[in-house]
């Protein structure tokens, strides 16, 4: 059987960016395990199923420790997904698990889960609902989180869905909330959907998704400038997606051209079909790291709100991955369209990583800048 701690001490975050101050491994993984291991130490006996595992600490960590194969698991990002894999490979363990997508596939006959809690009350909800109606009845699901993230809410969010919620001792500023006796939902309450009347469009949105079925702010200053998007474009790219608003709304303004939607993560690929399809729009909607499956040169049009954070810590690496992934995909005269809070000061990172970016707009708390390649 491997050293567990040799596993967990190889585990990297790539292909997220890594800094000093991000980690692949935290207190509450390890706190899962170990109270996993305290409370049901014949795993090799049952079927497990991983969700929000981050990197590969909880699949794999629990795989060295027990001798685990069969490991289903959910991970809303795609990054996540590669990462695993590849820390899997590194530490011998490739196929001891599976992916699967968050519902009955995932969970069907599981009586254990192990998870990393969501900072969002309302990937919460859906997590637990979708265990609590799919797995079995004896289901027994052990949630970790660090104590700075956790709220009283969660503890009632889970409470909705089972029974039985304790919450753990603390250790190293993190806790696991336990969760049994699942309560069966007649019905699960995402995606949830809203009809946004300014701009005609309804909403459709799971639990993951930033700002839900609302349209946020800096997506809704972005949105309006679609018209002057460079309007000859045949090929347009919403990066990062979400729910596929700004997708949908290019797809009136740009009704030639070719709309794709695009996100690391399944639950905002999910809405944005959804989105899609429920305003009868055609757009092409998939799940990739960063357009890394797109041809170099090979875009007119991308448009962007990116993120401002790696996890739970701020962080600029992910919005300048966008940017120079925008800069691969374009064609010489390209432009690509991006809206940022002011203070980040994005529009250096942009002429880098893009080409000479001017601003289109400014308004109390965003700028949207236009970078041509």
């Amino acid at each position: 059987m491997l050293d567990a701690e040799t596993v967990l001490g190889g585990i990297r975050r790539y292909p997220d960016a890594e800094a000093p101050n991000l980690f692949a491994v935290d207190a509450a993984d390890r706190l899962v395990l170990d109270t996993v291991a305290e409370r049901d130490a014949e795993l090799v006996d049952r079927t497990i199923a991983v969700i929000n595992d981050r990197y590969g600490a909880l699949t794999l960590g629990v795989a060295a420790r027990h001798g685990i194969t069969g490991i289903r698991v959910h991970q809303d990002s795609v990054t996540g997904e590669l990462a695993l894999a590849r820390n899997a490979a590194d530490a011998g363990l490739t196929g001891v698990f599976s992916h699967h997508d968050l519902g009955e596939d995932l969970l069907d006959g599981v009586d254990v889960v192990l998870m990393q809690l969501p900072r969002s009350l309302a990937e919460l909800t859906e997590i637990a609902e979708t265990i609590a109606r799919f797995a079995a009845p004896e289901v027994q699901v052990y949630a970790g989180g660090r104590d700075k993230h956790m709220t009283p809410a969660m503890n009632a969010v889970l409470g909705a869905s089972f029974e039985s919620v304790s919450a753990g001792r603390g250790r190293q500023k993190a806790r696991v909330l336990s969760a049994s006796r699942p309560i069966r939902p007649s019905a699960l309450s995402y995606p949830v959907s809203e009809f946004i009347g300014d701009i005609d469009l309804t909403v459709l949105a799971h639990g993951a998704v930033f700002a839900g079925a609302k349209l946020d702010i800096g997506t809704r200053f972005l949105g309006s400038f679609a018209a002057r998007m460079k309007p000859d474009a045949s090929v347009v790219v919403d990066l990062g997606c979400g729910t596929g608003i700004l997708a949908c709304l290019l797809a009136r303004t740009h009704d030639t051209a070719r709309v794709m939607a695009t996100d690391r993560s399944a639950a905002a690929v999910a809405s944005a079909r959804a989105t899609a399809s429920a305003n009868g729009v055609v757009i092409d909607v998939f799940r990739d790291d960063a357009m890394a499956t797109l041809p170099s040169s090979s875009v007119d049009l991308v448009v962007c709100n990116p993120p401002f954070h790696e996890g739970a810590s701020l962080h600029t690496g992910s919005a300048e991955k966008l940017f120079a992934a925008a800069g691969r995909v374009l064609r010489p005269g390209g432009e690509m369209w991006t809206v940022y809070n002011t203070h980040l000061g994005y529009r250096q990172a942009l002429s880098n990583a893009v080409g000479p970016t001017e601003v289109a707009g400014k308004n109390k708390k965003f700028t949207v800048t236009r970078s041509v390649r």
